[in-house]
């Protein structure tokens, strides 16, 4: 087994986390599931190698405590959050602890097998970060002023309607800016986006 190409899948529902593990090893990946992040704590504490795909909603420690506690121990593993529709400022909270992304259900097997690939490749491109953070930061600075604002809102994981409410504008024209926002950042989704302003320290990460 590679540990390079280990997939940890820990989320309490059987049939879930079945589907997960069923549809990674026919990508030729390495599965081990847990049915809760107790579980996986008591057996793969040290782990530093692959990745983690927990449900952010567990019985017991949920996966915000799971980040909480591998961040507490130092743990530098890439972790992709599941979350259910709605789930916006849970998965923003994730984001903030380390997460790498998030998942909204219901989605796409390609989606999971994408976003898998990329934490691993993770692995070996940390080296590339300071060149991404200084791109980052001049994608950052061709928003304008107002554009910045929804970007922050968006960040702090606020709806559309709280944005507006607090920019004084209406719900459509905070649309308009989000759609700005996602080209002039290039980002595909809106995890993407929350990542890249972490990175660019839009909004910075969460205290312990």
């Amino acid at each position: 087994m590679s540990v390079n190409n280990l997939v940890y899948v820990i989320d309490d529902d059987d049939a879930v986390r079945d589907s997960m593990a069923f549809l990674l090893r026919a990508a030729k990946i390495d599965v081990r599931t847990y049915e809760s992040a107790t579980a996986f704590l008591d057996a793969a504490a040290e782990s530093e190698s692959g990745c983690i795909v927990t449900d952010v909603r567990m019985a017991g420690i949920s996966g915000i405590d799971l980040l909480r506690k591998l961040r507490e121990r130092g743990s530098t593993i890439p972790v992709i959050v599941i979350t259910g529709h709605g789930d916006i400022q849970l998965a923003v909270e994730a984001m903030k602890l380390g997460a790498v992304d998030f998942l909204e259900k219901p989605f796409d097997d390609e989606i999971l097998l994408v976003s898998v690939k990329s934490a691993l490749d993770r692995l070996e491109s940390a080296t590339k970060r300071g060149a991404e953070h200084a791109e980052l930061n001049s994608r950052i600075a061709s928003l304008s002023t107002r554009e910045r604002e929804v970007l922050e809102g968006l960040v702090a994981g606020k709806p559309n309607k709280i944005i507006a409410y607090d920019l004084g504008i209406s719900p459509r024209t905070v649309e308009i800016y989000r759609a700005h926002v996602m080209t002039k950042m290039n980002a595909g989704s809106l995890s993407e986006l929350v990542r890249m302003a972490l990175i660019a320290g839009v909004l910075h990460a969460a205290g312990p």
